[in-house]
């Protein structure tokens, strides 16, 4: 009797053992993806309030002579830097909403996990 006392205290202890250590990854990949989801969001905010800042100088119609010509290769560069910004604003949108429902799968399955 005194045998499976101490059979079934050492599975117990080797099971809560097996759970924290199971619990350590877990808490780890959590703590991975909302660093780098965060990262990744501060670049996305300040490319689109960079982006921002571009289309306020840009004018929608300018009317421009012979003199002025500096004026429209001002207005050229300005329309190239906004689209050059597109496909990594549109990528960073797709890898933070990536990251961040990752990161919620991972808090979710480890909730249910801690029960």
């Amino acid at each position: 009797m005194q045998d499976g006392t101490k059979d079934c205290f050492i599975s117990t202890v080797y099971r809560s053992f097996r759970e924290e250590t199971m619990e350590l990854p877990r808490t780890i990949i959590l703590n991975l993806l909302m660093s780098s989801w965060g990262v990744i969001t501060v670049v996305l905010v300040a490319l689109v309030v960079y982006r921002g800042t571009l289309s306020s100088r840009e004018d929608d119609q300018i009317f421009i002579d012979a003199a002025e010509q500096h004026h429209y290769k001002d207005q050229l560069a300005i329309i190239d830097r906004m689209s050059r910004l597109t496909k990594p604003i549109i990528a960073l949108s797709i890898l933070s909403g990536v990251l961040l429902l990752a990161g919620a799968g991972v808090w979710i399955y480890s909730g249910f996990m801690s029960f």
